[in-house]
Formats: C-alpha cells, structure tokens, sequence
C-alpha cells in the first residue's frame, strides 16, 4: 500500500471517529443497547425450573410417605401442594395451577416392607414439554435423595441394582444463565455490528455526504477500510463492555484468553460491519437500512444460530441455511471460550467462516457500489 493510499485512509478514519464521537446515536447502539439486551436476556430467559408448582397426593400416611413428601418440599425445585387424594389435584394440574403430581399409592409402605416393587406416579402436564421433563428428572432426584436418607440404597439387595449417576461438564450445576449469557452476547453483537454500519452510512448516503467521498481521489478500497477502523474499535468496546457485564454482573465463569476473545470477536465483528455495509449501500436510506438490519440481524441470528434451538435437530436444509449466518460461530465460539477455555480447534474454524463470510460482504458492497465510482 502506497503513502499516499495511508494518508487517505488515516484522513478518513480520523474524520470518520470524530463523527462517531459527535454522534450521540453510534455511543447509544455500542454501549446502552446491549446493556438493556443482555439485561433482558440474562433475567428474562431463564431455563431453568425453580418453584415448580406440584402437587403430591399423598394416599399414604405412613412415616416413610410422610418423609418422602417432606423431601418433596425441602427442595427448591417444587412449590409442594399435598392432597390425601389425587382426585383433589386433577383438576388443579387439569387447569395449569400445578404442572405436575406425584401419587404416592395407598400400599406404599406394605410393598415397601416387603421388599416388593414400590411404584410411586409421576405426572406431568404435557402442554408443557420442557416444564413436564424437569417435573420428571427433578422428582427423580428427590425420590433418590430420599432413598439415600431411609437407607434403601443399602444392604444386601444393593449391588444387585445398576444406578445412574450423572455428570456435567463444564457448567457442573447446569445453570443456564452460563450458557445463555454468551449466546445473548453473540445475538446483540449481531444487532450492534450490523446496525453500526448500516445507519451511519445510510445517513451520508441521505445527506449527500457520501456522494462527495467518491468524488474525492480516494478508491473504494480505502474509502471501506476507513470507515470500518472507527466502528471496528467502537465494535470491540461493545464486546468488552458485554463480556465484562457477563463476568461481573451475572456472574458467568469465562475460562479463556484475551487474545482468543479478540480473535473471535473480531471476525465476527468484520462480517457485522460488512453486512451493515452492504445493506447501507443498497437502501441508501436509514429507516429501511434499520428495518433490514434488525430483520437480517436478530432474527437468524436469535432462530438460526443455535442460540435457543439445537442446529442438530433442525430439518437439513435449514441446518445448511445456518452456515451462512454468522451469530452461529460466534455463538459457538463464547461458549466455549466462556464455559470451556480456549480450545482453538473450535475457534479457528468458526473464525475461518467468518472471515469468509466478511469477505463476501465486503466484495459485494464494493461491486454495489462500482457504477457511482465509473461516475467519478
């Protein structure tokens, strides 16, 4: 690259970070917009089933059903109704007060003495599917702590049975704030990147301002390496600013680097600014430039990325649709780098696509915009 091509890149991103400094808007998209996201995200999606309401029909009023509920309520799990009957909680679990019941049958404690098989029902309203699934894993381990306290995990009976007991790797309680906190990190970059780019160029396009850079002697290559630099950087504090918000105030574990944050956020961030970039250059216009970021943005980025749904569970042509959205990588990359540390196995395929794609949006914005520079 010639002097004279730095000299002109130097002047652009210098008159490009005193617009941003200028521009109250470009401050409120990097930093007060993903603080009210990832607020939402962190405290309003959350995965995990605490205070599930349960009813427990408790038929059997022997001192061992009488423990066995007592540990039913003990947990923080279960909002625990008891009933001596489950005729008096069907209409309550029928109409979505409960979202499950558990029925302990009258012979309980006889089948239990005689070392007979005894079966307790567990219940659970299949409207909710996720909701049912925690009624059912949940009483399961309450009926096994309960196991472990009257000892039936004992004697002589004991080697003879095969019991699971499970493990979690990485997010040991399996709190899923751990991982939602770095998806929602990856969906709001999405937002900011793209937004970055597609408002604050759509406006120069609007006033005319644009118009009078092409003129200049400045090549398109230049032009575009200039503006991205400012909003690069302004990207980059965003994405430190999220993760420190993560660590901090929600108290997510992050096992990585820093190098590999910036590796991985700075790939991301390119193909952001290069499809905000490309939008700007197309409408021209900032209320449709937004209207087309927050669509193209958030949501592939929030359906498609793996954020809430599992990729693998997705028909095979939306699992191939999920390639060229890059929340997906990025989504990938935070929580490893969050959850596992910094396994550049992961990383540096995830960061190979994204570059790729930054590529492609960057190439088509500069062939988008060649029929003004034949003007020039």
């Amino acid at each position: 690259m010639s002097k004279g091509s730095m000299i002109r890149i130097k002047a652009i991103v210098s008159k490009e970070s005193r617009q941003v400094l200028r521009d109250p808007s470009s401050i409120l998209i990097a930093f007060v917009l993903p603080t009210i996201l990832l607020v939402i995200f962190a405290y309003g999606v959350n995965m995990d089933a605490e205070n599930v309401s349960l009813g427990v029909a408790m038929e059997c009023s022997d001192p061992a059903a009488v423990r066995l509920v007592e540990t039913f309520q003990a947990t923080s799990y279960f909002d625990v109704v008891v009933a001596p009957d489950r005729m008096e909680l069907q209409d309550l679990v029928t109409s979505g007060t409960l979202r499950g019941m558990v029925i302990i049958p009258k012979d309980f404690t006889r089948r239990l003495g005689s070392n007979d098989l005894s079966p307790i029902m567990v219940i659970g309203d299949g409207s909710e599917t996720s909701t049912a699934n925690f009624v059912r894993n949940y009483a399961t381990g309450v009926l096994n702590i309960w196991k472990s306290l009257e000892g039936l995990d004992k004697g002589a009976h004991a080697n003879a049975l095969v019991e699971l007991e499970p493990r979690y790797w990485y997010n040991a309680d399996l709190k899923s704030r751990n991982a939602l906190v770095p998806g929602s990190i990856a969906i709001v970059m999405a937002i900011v990147g793209t937004l970055l780019t597609s408002l604050v160029v759509a406006r120069e396009w609007e006033r005319g301002t644009m118009e009078a850079l092409l003129s200049t002697p400045t090549s398109p290559v230049e032009l575009l390496i200039g503006k991205t630099v400012p909003y690069l950087v302004l990207g980059f504090l965003s994405l430190i600013a999220s993760v420190l918000m993560a660590i901090y105030l929600f108290k997510v574990p992050y096992r990585g680097g820093i190098p590999a944050l910036f590796v991985a956020g700075g790939a991301f961030l390119l193909s952001a600014l290069g499809q905000g970039f490309l939008i700007s250059t197309v409408t021209k216009n900032q209320f449709m430039a937004s209207m087309i970021a927050l669509i193209t943005a958030f949501l592939p980025a929030f359906l498609l990325s793996g954020f809430i749904f599992e990729i693998a569970a997705m028909p095979f042509m939306i699992r191939q649709v999920t390639r060229i959205i890059s929340a997906r990588y990025l989504v990938t990359n935070l929580q490893t780098l969050f959850l596992v540390g910094d396994v550049w196995a992961v990383i540096i395929p995830n960061v190979a696509f994204l570059l790729l794609i930054s590529a492609l949006f960057f190439g088509i914005t500069l062939r988008k915009s060649s029929p003004l520079l034949e003007i020039k």
